[in-house]
């Protein structure tokens, strides 16, 4: 899935919406070029783009780009893949829009669900929202779409809005969470749906494998939002180990990283060599520890700190077992874990309910100590991630598998309002320094 490039109106900082008088920029065309280099390989079924302009030029770029190869997929317009429909702003200035609509404007920005404007029709005036508009249109994209490509890989062409509510109506997140989404100019996102020829299957189901890609664009993560006072977190999963390479289950065993987890931490922390960070905390196990204690050489004068609530979740009686041991012992109990996570009580360990807890209250309780403005190196394990990627998005231990996290991925979570505000998820497991792909290659292994 790709934002357009960089727009006319995006330029000016208009309000664009529905509105189809904004072109590609130069710089939205270049950057459209540099997408089409970063998807070489991957082969697509074909192409779906929104009607207006800025969004079917950035396909065409895309679609230029590869002639040479060959590699031609079908492209379609959907109009179910129209930008939000903001009637009253469009065109305008941000700044008017703020300057007019102030009430409406602060709407938009604390409560999106609700905002609300009455637009003309024959039979009188109706009040259209916005948001629930283009999440019902969301919906609809993905039930006409999916059962035309079961098993195979479609590239995804539109907007901001709309592709928030692909994202959030793909993986189970509200509305009220509009803006805990960033989308920026041809930043990759990568969904994985179940294979079916049948009905789509939404919520639970469906992966994020990872959001808003835009190192290829020479950014190696967005930057923070206009008036950004809270914290930033750049959040890590360990290195692989050789139990995650033999998809072994781990918990609470101490398992140090492989050589390989070791070279994927180094990469992390070229990654992030030259990203300013204030602080660190991580699991006070040793894959995590390791992969902290590599991230920072880079940054020598920061104290890595500690907590055990950032711990793996403990899987009992299943630690150090492969899964065909854990099936012949506990049978059924695996594929329940697989399905229904939230349901299954670790033989002598733990829940998913009792991981959310710990995790959870470690996780504000490091945003809270945050100064403003910070940047912390949160370094912890696949499950106690998940637990705080959902939390994010209040999603519960239902939608455990929503999330992926590959092996030193960096995940980047802002506070723009402060500490006590809404989070953003500006960016999620990005791997690209990793394996060099669009795609997360890592190790996926046991947790």
């Amino acid at each position: 899935m790709l934002r357009h490039g960089k727009s006319s109106f995006n330029q000016e900082r208009r309000i664009q919406g529905r509105l189809d008088a904004s072109i590609l920029t130069e710089a939205g065309r270049a950057t459209a070029r540099q997408v089409a280099e970063a998807l070489r390989g991957i082969t697509f079924d074909a192409i779906y783009s929104s009607p207006l302009q800025r969004a079917q030029e950035t396909a065409a770029v895309i679609l230029s780009s590869w002639e040479a190869e060959g590699h031609q997929p079908p492209s379609h317009t959907s109009e179910n893949l129209r930008e939000i429909d903001l009637p009253l702003w469009e065109g305008m200035l941000r700044s008017d829009v703020k300057a007019k609509f102030p009430d409406d404007y602060q709407c938009w920005q604390e409560r999106p669900h609700q905002l609300h404007m009455p637009v003309p029709t024959e039979a009188g005036v109706r009040e259209h929202f916005p948001v629930l508009a283009i999440y019902k249109q969301a919906e609809q994209f993905w039930q006409e779409i999916l059962p035309r490509h079961a098993g195979g890989t479609i590239l995804v062409v539109a907007h901001n809005g709309i592709n928030r509510a692909l994202i959030s109506t793909a993986v189970g997140i509200a509305p009220a969470h509009y803006h805990s989404i960033q989308q920026s100019n041809c930043g990759i996102s990568v969904l994985n749906f179940p294979s079916t020829t049948t009905q789509p299957e939404l919520g639970a189901a469906v992966q994020l494998e990872s959001m808003n890609l835009t190192s290829h664009v020479g950014e190696i993560f967005p930057l923070p939002r206009e008036n950004h006072r809270g914290p930033r977190l750049l959040f890590v999963r360990h290195g692989e180990t050789e139990w995650n390479r033999q998809s072994r289950f781990q918990g609470q065993i101490d398992v140090p990283l492989n050589d390989n987890g070791k070279a994927q931490s180094q990469k992390a922390a070229e990654f992030l060599k030259n990203v300013q960070i204030d602080f660190a905390v991580s699991s006070p196990m040793l894959r995590p520890k390791e992969t902290a204690e590599i991230i920072l050489q880079h940054h020598r004068a920061v104290e890595l700190q500690f907590d055990d609530g950032l711990r793996e979740i403990s899987h009992g009686l299943w630690e150090g077992k492969y899964e065909t041991e854990i099936e012949r012992e506990f049978p059924g109990l695996l594929p329940q874990w697989k399905q229904s996570p939230e349901t299954v009580q670790m033989p002598e360990g733990e829940n998913l309910q009792q991981v959310w807890e710990r995790a959870i209250a470690t996780w504000r309780a490091i945003v809270a100590a945050a100064a403003p403005n910070s940047t912390g190196l949160v370094v912890a394990h696949d499950a106690i991630n998940k637990a705080i990627l959902c939390h994010l998005f209040d999603l519960q231990p239902a939608h455990f598998w929503n999330f992926k996290q590959g092996n030193g991925a960096v995940t980047v979570i802002d506070y723009p309002k402060g500490s006590d505000g809404p989070p953003v998820l500006q960016a999620m497991n990005i791997t690209t320094h990793i394996g060099g792909g669009v795609l997360d290659k890592t190790a996926a292994g046991a947790l």
